[in-house]
């Protein structure tokens, strides 16, 4: 007889709290002491750690990243995790930053997430048409024929996390059931403090001033609206979004859950695989974290670039994962929120940052690994 959560509560009171709930045939238990029904159908298990011991973070490196960061100007946040010691490097770690297209890796991880639940496959069918057109960039517009452009999900993923195309990430986020479905994932997996917003159209239209229509999604219909709308509406939205955005995420948060998919604590092991291998094969940002990584490293990333306005940003983000020859591997989340700092010098920031990681891991003596 499987008991209920009600009924093994009520056997724990009876016996008096004290002693373990070492009863045969009660529902399963999660590591916090919570009682669950069966798992579902197709669940997969996901690979299970030890507790993480706490290792200090080198103090070359702290110097380092405080110090790109400290002189940089504007609102800036820096996280480094060592994937496999465990520390972390952190500058504003904590403060949400706007994430921009840095979101689509959520939208992805729910989505595999189901596919290891068996609710989803990669190589389902699924069409794209031009009432799922969004804006900016979106190369997948191109493929439309009388509107309606048939492809699989798989393709949809790669199309989202290597080139960045907002129409094939919002149509996924419709596929996965919308944002509160993304969320849920964040929430679930205690991914910290990160939000997915409500999808590309409504935050470009809030984050510029404007109401969304779908006809903007045409051609460069929302520039032009966008150029007719007064400064001063646009410079209200504008620093309210930044302020406080919609879609924030803080640097150490992105570098832990970057280190939660590492370790395989997310997805199954062949889903893990493939997410992974498709960032390392993402075609944007050559000139952000990419520009410093040495031969034989890679770099699985995700990049994020908002709207400008005044020599300002809304985003200018790559976040990722840096693995050594040697397999060793650092998560790595540069976000810069806002900042009047040209272009050139924020990838700079940037490249500056994976040099100092991989100075410092060719300094290092070989510490164990944690156990798996």
């Amino acid at each position: 007889m499987v008991l209920t959560q009600f009924s093994v509560l009520e056997r724990a009171l009876t016996l008096g709290g004290l002693a373990p709930l070492m009863l045969i045939g009660a529902a399963p238990q999660h590591r916090d002491g919570r009682i669950t029904e069966l798992l579902p159908p197709g669940y997969v298990h996901k690979q299970e750690r030890p507790r993480e011991v706490v290792v200090p973070a080198p103090t070359p490196l702290v110097t380092d990243i405080n110090g790109l960061v400290g002189s940089f100007g504007g609102k800036v946040g820096v996280a480094v995790k060592s994937i496999d010691a465990g520390w972390m490097v952190a500058k504003n770690g904590d403060v949400p930053m706007p994430q921009q297209s840095v979101s689509k890796l959520w939208v992805t991880l729910t989505l595999l997430d189901q596919v290891d639940q068996g609710r989803v496959r990669l190589d389902d069918p699924i069409t794209v048409t031009k009432e799922d057109l969004t804006l900016f960039h979106q190369p997948i517009a191109s493929l439309l024929k009388n509107g309606v452009y048939n492809t699989t999900v798989r393709e949809l993923v790669r199309r989202a996390m290597t080139m960045s195309d907002n129409t094939a990430n919002d149509r996924l986020l419709r596929h996965v059931g919308g944002p509160a479905v993304v969320n849920a994932f964040i929430k679930r997996h205690s991914l910290g403090a990160i939000k997915f917003g409500p999808g590309e159209r409504l935050l470009q239209s809030r984050t510029a001033g404007l109401p969304w229509r779908q006809d903007y999604a045409m051609g460069r219909a929302f520039q032009a609206a966008r150029a007719k709308l007064p400064p001063n509406v646009r410079q209200t939205a504008f620093n309210s979004y930044v302020a406080n955005p919609i879609d924030g995420a803080a640097a150490g948060s992105i570098a832990n859950a970057l280190t939660k998919l590492k370790r395989g604590e997310l997805l199954s092991p062949a889903s893990t695989q493939w997410l992974i291998a498709t960032m390392e094969s993402s075609r944007t940002g050559h000139a952000r974290l990419r520009a410093s990584v040495p031969p034989g490293w890679k770099l699985a990333h995700k990049t994020g670039t908002g709207q400008d306005l005044m020599g300002r940003t809304a985003g200018f983000n790559d976040v990722g994962i840096l693995t050594a020859p040697n397999g060793r591997s650092y998560a790595v989340a540069v976000m810069i929120g806002d900042t009047t700092r040209p272009i050139r010098e924020r990838q700079k920031l940037m490249q500056n940052v994976v040099a100092r990681v991989v100075a410092y891991h060719n300094s290092e003596k070989p510490q164990p690994l944690l156990a798996n």
